[in-house]
């Protein structure tokens, strides 16, 4: 059963085999101007309670730009992201090195109508702001990330 950890952080634990789980995080970041230190914070917490031998999928809205430029982050994340970095994608870099994490979603070549979910109302450019992350040491588990644009 998932148990919520807050409005926007909802966990689930999954057994693969006996002694194997897999952990699912969902989470959905509110929109803000302003770095979302407190939800990051809550998402570390949330992270340092989950065993290292579980496999981790950390998917959801995190209403952040993590940028192309993988130089300050190549084991963080791969060479196919879009546009630049904003703070709160620095947020989600820096959680995602503590913890050894990589976001999925640059680590394969495709089109950015693949890899891009919202659309900036005034300005219309196309942005990576939903991810799929996992432990560094599970990506070639990972055969690719895509996504669907739409509610439907």
């Amino acid at each position: 059963m998932p148990r919520p950890v807050c409005d926007r952080i909802m966990t689930m634990r999954l057994p693969l085999s006996k002694d194997n789980f897999a952990t699912i995080i969902s989470v959905y970041a509110t929109t803000i101007t302003n770095p979302d230190e407190a939800f990051y914070n809550q998402l570390a917490s949330v992270l340092s309670g989950i065993p290292r031998t579980d496999k981790l999928l950390l998917i959801g809205d995190f209403n952040a730009r993590i940028g192309r430029e993988n130089d300050k982050w190549p084991l963080v994340m791969g060479k196919h992201g879009i546009w630049k970095c904003n703070s709160n994608g620095e947020l989600l870099l820096a959680l995602c090195s503590e913890f050894e994490l990589i976001v999925t979603n640059t680590m394969f070549k495709q089109k950015d109508e693949h890899k891009t979910t919202w659309m900036h109302p005034r300005s219309r450019p196309w942005y990576m702001i939903d991810f799929i992350i996992t432990r560094c040491w599970d990506k070639m588990d990972i055969y690719s990330t895509g996504v669907m644009r739409g509610a439907n």
